[in-house]
């Protein structure tokens, strides 16, 4: 594809596949070459070939997949390609949270699965060239729900020092005292942190609030 006048033309961005099926991998091989601005310029049917063939070659995008048969997944492939600089794209049907993070961890750039379109195959492709993280909607939805899970429940202000009264077993009535608001108020916001944490008893509660540092 030719470069608009006046503009430079663009280096195609080089790819080299990684899939144990050769039917998989001619497929690929098919619908890249009508892609804009893409190259293929190898194929690697294991993790160990893949490994080998990105220092040889040095492509711009590992395109990996992650269950390779024998030897090496794609996980490990990723993790040794990764540090040398050339970028790993993970493309897969497998969705699940250990392996997105998995994938992740050993430094993939991007997690598409594939049942996306090759629209947005091609665009993930050019957006890890450039070093941009690229997930499939599935994928960052699965992403955000393991940090927020990770942050921990969400408290407002007036719960946490209900809790921290809690913690040092206070009962309804010295809490609304020392807090200047009614029992009824002590028991409402009581229901919403139980509810919040997951647990129905004041001990659990407390031990919750210990575990996930929600104590000043």
């Amino acid at each position: 594809m030719n470069a608009p006048a006046g503009e430079p033309a663009r280096e195609p961005v080089r790819i080299l596949l990684c899939d144990d099926h050769a039917v998989v991998r001619a497929g690929l091989l098919a619908l890249l070459g009508s892609a804009p601005g893409i190259e293929v310029v190898g194929e690697a049917g294991s993790g160990e070939e893949a490994v080998a063939m990105a220092a040889h070659l040095r492509p711009d995008v590992v395109l990996m997949d992650l269950q390779l048969g024998a030897g090496i997944d794609g996980v490990e492939a990723t993790r040794r390609i990764a540090p040398t600089g050339v970028h790993v794209l993970v493309l897969t049907t497998y969705d699940t949270d250990a392996d997105i993070t998995r994938a992740i961890e050993a430094g993939a750039t991007g997690y598409l699965l594939k049942a996306e379109r090759p629209e947005e195959l091609f665009a993930a492709i050019h957006s890890a060239a450039q070093g941009r993280t690229t997930l499939s909607p599935p994928v960052a939805s699965r992403v955000m729900d393991r940090m927020r899970g990770a942050a921990g429940p969400s408290l407002t202000d007036r719960e946490r020092d209900i809790l921290g009264q809690l913690a040092h077993g206070l009962g309804n009535r010295e809490i609304a005292r020392a807090l200047f608001i009614s029992e009824a108020t002590v028991k409402t916001h009581l229901g919403r942190i139980y509810a919040k944490l997951g647990v129905d008893t004041r001990a659990g509660a407390v031990a919750v609030a210990k575990e996930q540092r929600l104590l000043p």
